[in-house]
């Protein structure tokens, strides 16, 4: 049975692992050729060698872009031989998303204060007042 102390050790050790979770995903999406190379996976599992045709650098550069997928916990590959197969892992992307998410309430402000703005640009100006001449209508 674990002690108070030990109860706390483990939740830090949850929310480190969910910290370096989340810092694994962020770092991988933060590369362009990674990104990409999601997209297609999203469409089917492909072979390494498939995904590497359309980038213009070298199949060992690929590798370790897939590599680092890989420890992100964004894809999932299976080795056949020395064939290797990639497929997506959506869990880690939902993950951050859920994370950033948590932000959306200070954009959704921006938008509340964006929208009231565009009503005060949108809405006419008021049209001036006549002043009523005191000697108009009045004979002498």
């Amino acid at each position: 049975m674990a002690k108070g102390g030990q109860v706390v050790a483990l939740i830090g050790e949850t929310k480190n692992s969910e910290a370096d979770l989340l810092d694994r995903v962020f770092f991988a999406l933060s590369d362009p050729v990674r990104r990409a190379i999601l997209e297609r996976l999203g469409e089917e599992p492909l072979l390494v060698s498939e995904l590497a045709a359309p980038f213009a650098i070298s199949l060992q550069a690929v590798s370790r872009h897939i590599q680092v997928l890989v420890r992100a916990g964004l894809v999932r590959q299976e080795r056949t031989g020395r064939i290797s197969r990639c497929s997506l892992v959506a869990g880690p992307i939902f993950a951050a998303a859920v994370w950033i998410n948590r932000y959306s309430k200070y954009w959704q402000e921006q938008f509340d204060l964006l929208a009231a703005a565009l009503t005060e640009v949108e809405r006419p100006p008021p049209l001036p007042r006549r002043r009523r001449s005191r000697t108009s209508g009045q004979s002498d």
